[in-house]
């Protein structure tokens, strides 16, 4: 059975159709209208439609930034998109003549690792989606955790440093202001503003540029810049804190970092294993997880959407 997977993103929207063995055999993309509600409904159903025409599939999962109820049925609130209470199934339902499901979209890409990734071989996994912000999902016992009301698995807002930085999400000290795209910036910027020889060449593409942006960032750590390799290594440092934290409570085989951040591949995984191990309870008396990149980078939304869409129709 072939399903459509439908990832919203803050750019795009992505889609395809999706085989059970995870394989994506059509694919649209169009910009996201981001501030337009409307357009952006009418564009998920002009893309499902188009794929549905050409396609036999059985149902359409879709993928949206935010939290999510139980049901699979309602946004209750996403940051960048003016949803709130929004019946996005529903409104969906109405257009199209096929089944449909909404999943948070880092569950959605927790899924397809698990189902098809670097987590197909485990019972029990977590992943960390380390991009402008952190998302996360948890696979417990082959099933995907969504919590009482839909909404668990929010790892990014997990606090690590009582009265930290603010979040944007209210709170003070998330993961996400230590672990994401956005604190890899602010702590490159940091070791810049140190001077001496290991922040020049970030100090110097700074001044040059007016500032620092990711896509620079990650030139430097491919060229093994001091510097650059400094901030990730701070930045992996609070992450492998945070897993170790995370570990108490879940005890995953594997731990899976997906998002921009994670293809500086072994840089980011060392200190975070380094770090994990340093804040372990009861080191060296229960066996420890794995520590992996993603594999299916920026398919895993689309293929999880589907994925869970397809499984939901075969419960019912």
């Amino acid at each position: 059975m072939q399903a459509i997977g439908i990832d919203i993103g803050g750019t795009k929207i992505a889609g395809g159709v999706v085989t059970e063995l995870g394989e994506i055999v059509a694919e649209r993309r169009v910009p996201t209208p981001t501030g337009d509600s409307q357009a952006i409904v009418d564009a998920v159903v002009e893309m499902i439609r188009e794929l549905q025409s050409e396609h036999e599939v059985v149902a359409a999962g879709v993928a949206a930034p935010g939290f999510i109820d139980a049901a699979q049925s309602t946004v209750y609130y996403t940051p960048n998109i003016p949803w709130r209470n929004e019946p996005l199934r529903a409104r969906l339902n109405d257009e199209l003549d096929l089944h449909i499901t909404i999943d948070n979209d880092a569950n959605a890409a927790g899924w397809a690792e698990f189902r098809f990734g670097a987590g197909r071989l485990v019972s029990d996994m977590t992943m960390l989606t380390i991009g402008t912000g952190v998302g996360g999902a948890i696979v417990a016992q082959d099933k995907l955790l969504r919590g009482g009301f839909g909404t668990g698995g929010e790892l990014g807002h997990v606090r690590i440093v009582p009265d930290g930085l603010p979040c944007g999400c209210g709170a003070f000290g998330c993961i996400e202001q230590y672990g994401s795209g956005r604190a890899l910036l602010r702590m490159a910027g940091e070791v810049a503003d140190r001077g001496g020889a290991t922040g020049k060449a970030l100090a110097d593409l700074r001044t040059a540029k007016g500032s620092l942006s990711g896509h620079d960032v990650s030139a430097l750590l491919a060229s093994g810049d001091a510097g650059a390799v400094e901030a990730l290594t701070e930045l992996g440092t609070w992450l492998g804190q945070a897993c170790a934290s995370l570990s108490v409570v879940l005890d995953p085989q594997l731990f899976v970092f997906g998002g921009g951040v994670a293809q500086a591949g072994e840089l980011l995984l060392a200190p975070v294993r380094a770090a994990y191990l340093s804040h372990l309870p009861a080191r060296g008396f229960h066996p420890e997880p794995d520590f992996v990149i993603a594999e299916l980078v920026n398919d895993a939304g689309v293929v999880g959407a589907a994925d869970l869409a397809r499984l939901h129709v075969s419960t019912l």
